[in-house]
């Protein structure tokens, strides 16, 4: 009997300004993934090794480039280490997974997390495993080791997390498969067929409240960054000053961001860093200028404006004249010959979710 259902899984930005490598909120713009299993289709699945037919939609983002094969695919090759851990060599026979992505690649939106966690939860469902969000939390971080991008599109909304110490017995895992930031063979030894489980509960998270009147405008610069060129111009240590800096806005933050009505006052300078973005600089075009100049005096209903994730993405928070804000962002880009385009998002409260269709 066939089975059908649809994964959705929201795009993310991290940091949010002094939050670095901590902060991280589900955005309302989703991978989905309608999959079939159908053992009576089988047959147009055998050119697969692993029973998945792949297909995208033709104005997904990377369509034209991204591998159909599931063994190189991110999100097939996740649901296979998954499966994998859990026993089970393959996909169901006559699985065909029909993707739709508009979420922008490496731009700073947490499309490979997105990915990750789609293959995930892609696993648990045909592999029938029967695993808790804060399980499958456990294997994304396995692959993508940034928990604010990771728990913010597994778990949605506004989220502050953390990776806790591992014991030594569990940092003895031979394998780490496919952490972005690290060149093939994904940084250790290949556990090839039988990779280890991981350990339980690696990541730890809160789900602040945010104020629905606050929207999320991201301005989407075309040109990709990658995030391991991106952490490369970081430095290895920081003074003690700009870690308090960072942390005494970070205080501010998360509380300024509940509070009714938005006050761009708290808001605006909570939002400043000085651990990622100054850095960074160099990979962006007029970055220091934007995030200097474009202010709540200069543009009414401003509340923030910050570097997402990696970049290059700017991320505003912003109350009203939202068109205004991203046309005077996309203008100060263009006089860097960089376009842009961009999209007004919420906060996507839910996270990833899995609708079976009757």
């Amino acid at each position: 009997m066939a089975r059908s259902f649809k994964i959705k899984v929201p795009a993310s930005s991290a940091n949010i300004g002094p939050g670095y490598d901590v902060l991280g909120v589900g955005l309302s713009l989703f991978l989905e993934l309608d999959v079939t299993i159908d053992n009576a289709q089988a047959h147009k699945t055998n050119d697969d090794p692993n029973n998945c037919k792949l297909s995208y939609s033709e104005d997904s983002e990377g369509y034209a480039t991204v591998p159909l094969q599931s063994d190189a695919n991110l999100i097939t090759r996740t649901a296979l280490y998954v499966l994998r851990c859990n026993n089970i060599r393959s996909f169901p026979s006559g699985t065909k997974i029909h993707i739709h992505n508009p979420i922008p690649l490496g731009r700073g939106l947490g499309s490979s997390g997105a990915a990750v966690v789609a293959g995930v939860m892609l696993a648990n469902e045909v592999g029938k495993l029967g695993f808790s969000k804060q399980r499958m939390l456990d294997f994304c971080l396995m692959i993508e080791r940034h928990p604010d991008n990771i728990t913010a599109a597994m778990m949605g909304g506004f989220c502050g997390s953390f990776l806790r110490d591992l014991t030594p017995q569990e940092v003895e895992r031979r394998e780490i498969p496919l952490a972005e930031v690290l060149p093939e063979p994904s940084g250790g030894e290949n556990t090839g067929l039988v990779p280890p489980l991981p350990p339980t509960d690696i990541g730890r998270h809160v789900k602040y409240n945010w104020n629905p009147a606050i929207k999320c405008i991201a301005i989407i610069p075309q040109f990709e960054l990658s995030t391991a060129d991106s952490r490369g111009v970081l430095p290895k240590a920081y003074t003690t000053q700009d870690l308090v800096f960072n942390l005494q806005r970070l205080a501010v933050l998360t509380a300024a961001l509940t509070m009714d009505p938005p006050d761009a006052d708290l808001i605006y300078p909570a939002m400043q860093d000085r651990v990622h973005q100054p850095y960074r600089k160099t990979l962006i075009p007029g970055l220091t200028e934007i995030l200097s100049s474009v202010t709540p005096t200069t543009h009414p209903g401003l509340l923030g404006i910050c570097l997402s994730g990696a970049g290059p993405t700017i991320l505003a928070l912003a109350t009203e004249n939202f068109e205004d804000i991203a046309q005077e962002i996309i203008n100060r880009f263009q006089k860097n010959k960089v376009e842009c385009s961009w999209k007004l998002l919420e906060p996507a409260y839910e996270g990833s979710t899995v609708e079976n269709y009757p």
